[in-house]
């Protein structure tokens, strides 16, 4: 009876022991769980510098082959048959590259390099800014060159300019834009950043305008990178989707069109469904060149056409009609050939590894953990040994924290603890009994 009494005691006390070495300590905030790792939401970006979507992976070696290049998969139309030296039809909102022919040969852009103009000059004055032309600003202008019509000693607003940029490819809006946009020499400059900084590595800028020039060149795929970014800016597609317009001519103003064909419907070609317009070009050196975009649904295709070899002047708004119309048809029928987006830098590379890495660490051990609250914490934390516990006689080491090496939770009391007081208290128990069975009393 005495050696049930005492083990009944011993059980009891043990029992309750342990249900207060597992309560909460009180006092102590219980820590939240991490939230699991999301995509952080983006704000509005740069209407020029579109905020790229997720990539799929393409061969970028592709588009610097000559020929056609297309992966069509199962009911993909044939692609069109074109005269142009090079050609490329993308997706605007993806950047994805549908398919091209020689994207990266390297020509004459004529007017299409207005394009990259506009993505450079357009935000440095406001629409309704007014500006008089002064007479060193239409100087140098290049023989044959197309005109809206610009006066020396006229004032005119922002917005009358770039219509005439626009709708009329005038460079003698160009240059007094240029003018008053740092100059001549230092838009060149401005615009070959431009394209550097939207992955555009092809282009070569010596005249703002498009005029040739010797050594002005871009490309398919640069031009498309431009009319990508110029689909961006609303204030861009009002200009290149305007078919007509009043130009100011002092006390009276005369009526200009849009010279894409495209747009207005003109010499039988038929506006486009969808159109939004951007840049047509010319010149003897470059021949017919168009950067064209047009939206259908919620698909926007971008296009460019350099240089067709047959059918006259306007095969090259045909041959970009033909693009769109199978760019549309192709939609999710074929696998991308190549990407608008810029490449990735150096420095982003291990960012976007280590962003891999630590999302699959999340779903692969979804364990909560508590977040310094302070740099200096967080470094107290990455520096703090851990216990290594082991069997009878381990001896307890230190190690550093590194990624394989876990540390036990703060906020859940070790087992180890309360089985060692258990049996410490059930010895305690049976030597007092052996104490009161043996010792004589008095």
């Amino acid at each position: 009876m005495i050696v049930t009494s005492a083990f009944r005691h011993t059980a009891a006390g043990s029992a309750a022991m342990l249900l207060v070495l597992s309560a909460p300590v009180a006092g102590v905030a219980a820590t939240p769980p991490r939230a699991p790792a999301s995509v952080t939401a983006l704000g509005p970006g740069s209407v020029s510098e579109p905020t790229p979507p997720a990539r799929r992976f393409v061969d970028p070696a592709r588009l610097d082959r000559s020929g056609t290049q297309v992966q069509p998969q199962a009911g993909a139309p044939d692609v069109p048959s074109l005269s142009a030296l090079s050609w490329v039809v993308a997706d605007a909102g993806t950047g994805e590259v549908l398919a091209a022919r020689s994207a990266h040969r390297k020509l004459p852009p004529a007017s299409t390099l207005k394009t990259l103009f506009a993505l450079t000059a357009l935000p440095h004055h406001e629409a309704s800014e007014q500006h008089t032309v002064a007479d060193e600003e239409l100087m140098g202008i290049g023989e044959g060159s197309s005109l809206v019509g610009v006066k020396e000693g006229y004032t005119y607003r922002v917005s009358d300019l770039w219509n005439g940029v626009f709708l009329s490819s005038g460079n003698d809006a160009v240059r007094v834009l240029a003018s008053m946009s740092g100059g001549w020499r230092s838009m060149a400059r401005q615009m070959q950043d431009k394209a550097r900084s939207l992955g555009a590595k092809d282009t070569h800028v010596v005249s703002p305008d498009g005029y040739d020039a010797p050594g002005q060149v871009s490309s398919a795929y640069d031009l498309a990178v431009f009319g990508r970014a110029g689909v961006q800016d609303p204030e861009f597609i009002r200009y290149s989707s305007t078919a007509y317009a009043d130009f100011p001519a002092g006390s009276w103003s005369f009526g200009i069109a849009n010279t894409n064909r495209l747009v207005t419907g003109e010499d039988g070609i038929g506006r486009y469904p969808g159109i939004l317009g951007i840049k047509n070009g010319y010149t003897s050196n470059a021949g017919n060149t168009l950067v064209a975009a047009a939206r259908r649904g919620e698909r926007t295709l971008v296009v460019s056409v350099m240089n067709p070899q047959s059918g006259g002047g306007l095969a090259v708004y045909e041959e970009a009609r033909d693009l769109l119309d199978w760019g549309f048809e192709a939609a999710g029928k074929v696998q991308p050939v190549g990407s608008l987006l810029p490449p990735k830098s150096p420095e982003q590379e291990p960012e976007q590894a280590l962003e891999q890495a630590q999302a699959q660490a999340h779903k692969q051990e979804p364990r909560p953990e508590r977040e310094p609250k302070s740099e200096s914490e967080s470094e107290r934390l990455d520096a703090r040994p851990v216990s290594v516990r082991g069997g009878a006689g381990a001896q307890a080491a230190s190690a550093p924290r590194t990624a394989a090496t876990e540390e036990p939770d703060d906020e859940s009391p070790s087992v180890t603890v309360p089985l060692a007081l258990v049996a410490s208290a059930g010895a305690a128990a049976l030597a007092l009994w052996a104490w009161r069975r043996w010792v004589p009393r008095a």
